[in-house]
């Protein structure tokens, strides 16, 4: 099993806009756990696109939150690093 974590936050005009996804497999071992997910978030393929996308306040986002934990398809898609999040899990 996997947890896919979705984090979205308010832009410069006060939409809400995706800050990044991510996703982390849930340990079977029971005890603590805590785990790093490093974040990424999708990206405009042209320059169109990416002032397109600022002047409507539209960024890219994944439309089903099952591509971030799939590997299928995730080859053709640009993307950039955005940062980190710590989860930590108590398996019983």
């Amino acid at each position: 099993p996997q947890i896919v974590v979705s984090v979205y936050g308010p832009d410069f005009f006060g939409n809400d806009v995706v800050r990044g996804y991510g996703a982390v497999h849930v340990p079977f071992t029971p005890g603590r756990h805590t785990r790093t997910i490093a974040m990424f978030v999708p990206e405009s393929t042209s320059l169109l696109q990416k002032f397109t996308s600022w002047f409507t306040g539209r960024r890219p986002e994944f439309t089903d939150p099952r591509v971030v934990a799939q590997g299928e398809g995730r080859e053709v898609t640009r993307v950039r690093s955005q940062g980190f999040v710590t989860i930590s899990f108590n398996v019983m």
